[in-house]
């Protein structure tokens, strides 16, 4: 794994990163919620060691915030409201946003793969108590998205109304 690259997704996208790279189990990193332990800077960058494993950066969330503003063109629509995840897992670089959708009033989960071509929207996921909705594809991707207890992989449709929406190992 070539943690420059995650490195280069960073700094190309204007997101700061705080401290390290970091690495953990990948089961252990998607079932986090909260924000990852920062890795001081003096141990330098982590490399995964392991399939199993995710080399990760713990980011600055007002930089998301430009980011998000960057990339819809509509500054302050998007709002973080979980803690990002960026990663590299298994050679392939990710990112992950949780953030409320101020114009159509509901969460938003917005995943992304980078590739030699640029970013491609692999998941977006729109949720409130009351439905769900999404368009998915993340069939060539080790990963899901779990609405309810339920894995979700592919497609474009809608489902019962949850409080939060994970990225998980599928």
């Amino acid at each position: 794994m070539n943690n420059n690259k995650l490195r280069n997704i960073l700094i190309g996208t204007g997101i700061a990163a705080i401290g390290a790279i970091g690495t953990k189990a990948a089961v252990d990193y998607f079932r986090n919620r909260g924000k990852e332990e920062v890795v001081d800077e003096n141990q330098g960058d982590a490399v995964a060691t392991s399939p199993q494993e995710v080399a990760y950066a713990t980011v600055e969330t007002n930089s998301v915030q430009d980011f998000l503003d960057k990339s819809f063109g509509e500054a302050g629509r998007y709002v973080p409201n979980r803690p990002p995840k960026i990663f590299d897992y298994q050679g392939n670089q990710y990112m992950v946003i949780w953030a409320y959708d101020n114009k159509q009033q509901k969460n938003q989960m917005l995943a992304f793969l980078y590739t030699d071509q640029g970013r491609k929207m692999i998941a977006s996921v729109g949720y409130t108590n009351q439905k769900t909705d999404y368009n998915l594809n993340l069939d060539s991707t080790p990963f899901a998205v779990e609405v309810n207890g339920q894995q979700l992989r592919s497609g474009q449709s809608e489902t019962g109304g949850t409080n939060d929406v994970d990225f998980v190992l599928a």
